[in-house]
């Protein structure tokens, strides 16, 4: 098949725009050929399994499924009776960007609380986390936070546990949505462990596809008794691969040789790259930029006039987040180089006027 694309072209829209990582694509090709036994009982599902319980713990169980609406959708399922509810920020990825799938697939309801962060804290959770008992309100039964959030903010390991106990003392269980958990735990320098099993999360929608893979993600049960029928959840939600053995493989390629972490760790410092290198140029001189939020992983968040964001979005895809607030994100990949970042802060300076000079 001839190339379609241009494979130099790299803009800064979204960490899924990037292609599979070489040793994913690898992955995939060394899985390929004779037969193996369909939907999970291959032995490439069976090394994941063991895999991810070293990277959680002996009691985790893994699911493999297609995408992350679907893992968080299952995953949420799993925790909850037909009247239960989640608690979430506004801005969360199940609230904001699944089409209504939680509430039109799972049939759950989300009790969301607008937080500045985009980070629940026990006590924004204690907006929505009341009325039990009552049949006129759906039950909050979930919290789910996802790591790192739509803002491109991060929970600490103990931010993490302080929610985890507070949704259990309350007979909640705890979700994170962890699209981007590999990115989490390289700025955080810890194990997946420590800020998933160990600090009290329940269920983990595990993220590979922003990290290199084709395609696949995977849930994670870390507390398996709360999560109901995950094995039966996953085809009924059509989840459920035949030839899994290659959404496995992939996942085995990332927590190979650190891959994820590999990969994670150069997307945050091209985001930390692109964050100084506009910091320094707005020291120098440069205005009409600021930033919206901490630059924690591998998304900025900038602000700009949208005349000028328009313009640079047509050599340098990106999208708009808040045109009201002027919000714009940028957001890097494992592929992302510093000259691509180099050229977008040129094009992003010479767009606000350039610099001052004395």
């Amino acid at each position: 098949m001839t190339q379609l694309h241009d494979p130099s072209y790299r803009g800064f829209a979204s960490d899924n725009y990037a292609g599979a990582h070489t040793e994913v694509i690898a992955a995939i090709a060394d899985a390929n050929g004779g037969h193996q036994i369909s939907y999970g009982e291959d032995v490439y599902t069976g090394r994941l399994q063991e895999l991810m319980k070293q990277h959680f713990g002996p009691d985790a169980e893994t699911f493999p499924v297609f995408n992350g609406t679907g893992a968080n959708v299952t995953a949420l399922t799993s925790l909850l009776p037909r009247w239960g509810a989640v608690i979430a920020s506004s801005t969360a990825h199940i609230h904001t960007d699944e089409n209504g799938a939680p509430e039109r697939i799972s049939g759950l309801k989300l009790l969301t609380v607008p937080t500045p962060d985009g980070k629940l804290t026990p006590e924004l959770i204690d907006r929505e986390a009341w009325g039990w008992g009552d049949e006129h309100r759906a039950q909050p039964l979930a919290v789910s936070i996802a790591q790192t959030t739509e803002l491109g903010t991060l929970y600490t390991v103990e931010e993490i546990r302080a929610i985890a106990d507070h949704a259990h003392s309350r007979g909640m269980t705890l979700h994170m949505d962890g699209a981007r958990v590999s990115n989490a735990a390289d700025a955080l320098r810890v194990p997946f462990r420590e800020f998933t099993t160990d600090a009290g999360v329940d269920i983990l929608s595990f993220g590979g596809t922003k990290n290199g893979l084709l395609y696949g993600e995977a849930i994670v049960a870390l507390n398996p008794p709360v999560a109901n029928g995950l094995i039966y959840l996953r085809k009924l939600n059509m989840q459920l691969a035949s030839k899994m053995r290659f959404v496995s493989a992939q996942l085995i390629a990332l927590l190979s040789d650190d891959l994820y972490l590999r990969s994670a760790h150069h997307a945050n410092a091209m985001a930390g790259h692109l964050r100084r290198s506009l910091e320094d140029a707005i020291e120098n001189g440069l205005t009409g930029l600021s930033f919206s939020q901490p630059t924690q992983a591998n998304a900025v968040f900038g602000v700009l006039a949208n005349e000028s964001a328009d313009r640079l979005k047509e050599k340098f895809r990106f999208y708009d987040w808040d045109r009201a607030k002027n919000e714009v994100r940028w957001m890097t990949a494992f592929d992302t180089t510093e000259a691509d970042v180099d050229a977008f802060v040129a094009a992003i300076i010479e767009e606000l006027g350039g610099l001052r000079v004395e």
